[in-house]
C-alpha cells in the first residue's frame, strides 16, 4: 500500500471469480470497459474511481440483468470478504458492524459512508470522493445489498430496511422489492438506504472479540498510513471538484466541508507552500482533463461542470493550462476506441 495515490480502488481476486461465476470472462469485461487487458492478472488490481465505475457499467451492459449486483452479494461467501469487511461480520451488533465498515472503507476504495439517525430511522448514503459522475446502478446495488446482507448474516434474521431510494428510473423488475422486502422509490434525488434504528442494536451471535483484537489494530494502522498521506492539498481539491459546478467555492465553504476553521485551513495551505487560488486552478485543470477524456461529454458541459459562466472563459483558461484548445487537447490525448462486440 505504501506510496499508493489516494484515488485507488482495490479490485480483489474475489471480484473476478464472481464475474466468471455469472458467465462473464474477465477479458471480455475489460474489453467492454476499455481497460488494460492484464488488470485481472495482478492478483489484486488497482484502478481509479473512473476505471472502477467503467468496470461496473461494462458488467451491466454485458449481462443486462437489473438484479446482478444483488446476486453477486448474495452469492459471495463471507470468508472471501477483505479484512475490512470481515471484521464487520464478527462485530458486537449491527450498529458496531456498520461502524467498522464505515471506518475501514477507505482501505479498499476512496469512498465514505454517511449515517444520520432521526425518528427511529437510520439513513445511509455512500459518497465517492473522486467521482465526477454518478455511481453506476449495479455498484449502488452492491453497496446497499452488502449492508443489508451484513445485518441478515450477522443477526441470523431476515432484517428488512424501512425503504430504499434510487436515482435511477424504475427498471420494471421486482428483483429489488423481492430482495429488500420494503418500498422502493425510483427517480429520487439521491441513492439512500433507510434502516430501522431498533435493528441496529440487534446482537451478532457470531461476535468474536479475539478475532477483532487481531484485526482492528492492523486495520487501524493501515488506515492511519493512508490518512497521513492525504495532504491538505488533496483534501481541498476533492471538495473543490465536488462543488465547482454550483459556482466558485470560497475558502470558508471548503473549511466547513473539511471540518476545520477558516484560519486553520488557510494556515495549513500556506504551510504546504501553496495558495487557495492555486488549488482552485489545479482542481479545475485536473477535473477538466478528466471530463474531456470522456468523448461523450460535450465541451459546453465540461465548462459548466467546472463552474464557468460561458464557454469562452473556459477556452481562455484551458489554453493557459495546456497551450491548446479543449478540442485540440481531446484530439491529441483521447483515443477514439472502436465499437467492441463481445461474443
Amino acid at each position: 500500500m505504501s506510496g499508493a495515490p489516494a484515488d485507488r480502488c482495490k479490485i480483489p481476486r474475489a471480484f473476478w471469480l464472481a464475474v466468471e461465476h455469472v458467465g462473464v470472462p474477465p477479458a471480455a469485461l475489460l474489453r467492454q470497459a476499455r481497460l488494460p487487458a492484464t488488470l485481472h492478472l495482478n492478483g489484486q488490481g488497482l484502478a481509479s474511481t473512473a476505471q472502477f465505475f467503467a468496470l461496473w457499467r461494462a458488467l451491466g451492459e454485458l449481462t443486462a440483468d437489473p438484479g446482478l449486483g444483488i446476486k453477486l452479494v448474495e452469492a459471495a461467501e463471507t470468508s472471501v470478504h477483505p479484512p475490512a469487511s470481515l471484521a464487520a461480520f464478527h462485530a458486537r451488533d449491527y450498529r458496531d458492524g456498520l461502524s467498522r465498515i464505515a471506518r475501514f472503507k477507505r482501505l479498499c476504495t476512496p469512498e465514505q459512508l454517511h449515517f444520520s439517525e432521526k425518528g427511529g430511522e437510520c439513513t445511509v448514503m455512500f459518497e465517492w470522493l473522486y467521482a465526477t459522475e454518478p455511481e453506476p446502478s449495479i455498484a449502488v446495488d452492491v453497496d446497499f445489498a452488502t449492508l443489508v446482507e451484513l445485518g441478515r448474516r450477522g443477526t441470523g434474521q431476515r432484517l428488512t430496511p424501512v425503504r430504499v431510494e434510487f436515482q435511477r428510473a424504475d427498471p420494471k423488475s421486482e428483483v429489488h422489492r423481492r430482495y429488500f422486502e420494503c418500498p422502493i422509490r425510483y427517480g429520487q434525488s439521491r441513492n439512500a438506504l433507510f434502516l430501522k434504528s431498533t435493528d441496529l442494536d440487534r446482537p451478532f451471535p457470531g461476535h468474536n472479540p479475539e478475532l477483532l483484537e487481531l484485526l482492528t489494530p492492523a486495520l487501524a494502522s493501515a488506515l492511519g498510513k493512508i490518512q497521513a498521506r492525504s495532504t491538505i492539498r488533496e483534501q481541498v481539491k476533492i471538495v473543490l471538484k465536488r462543488s465547482l459546478a454550483s459556482g466558485r467555492p470560497e475558502l470558508s465553504d471548503v473549511a466547513f466541508e473539511i471540518g476545520v476553521s477558516e484560519r486553520t485551513l488557510q494556515r495549513r495551505i500556506t504551510d504546504e507552500g501553496t495558495t487557495f487560488r492555486e488549488l482552485l486552478a489545479e482542481a479545475r485543470q485536473e477535473l477538466g482533463r478528466q471530463l474531456l477524456s470522456d468523448p461523450s461529454t460535450e465541451i459546453e458541459e465540461v465548462a459548466c461542470l467546472l463552474g464557468y459562466q460561458d464557454i469562452s472563459s473556459f477556452y481562455r483558461a484551458f489554453r493557459d493550462w495546456e497551450g491548446v484548445t479543449p478540442n485540440r487537447w481531446r484530439e491529441l490525448n483521447v483515443e477514439q476506441a472502436p465499437d467492441i462486440s463481445v461474443y
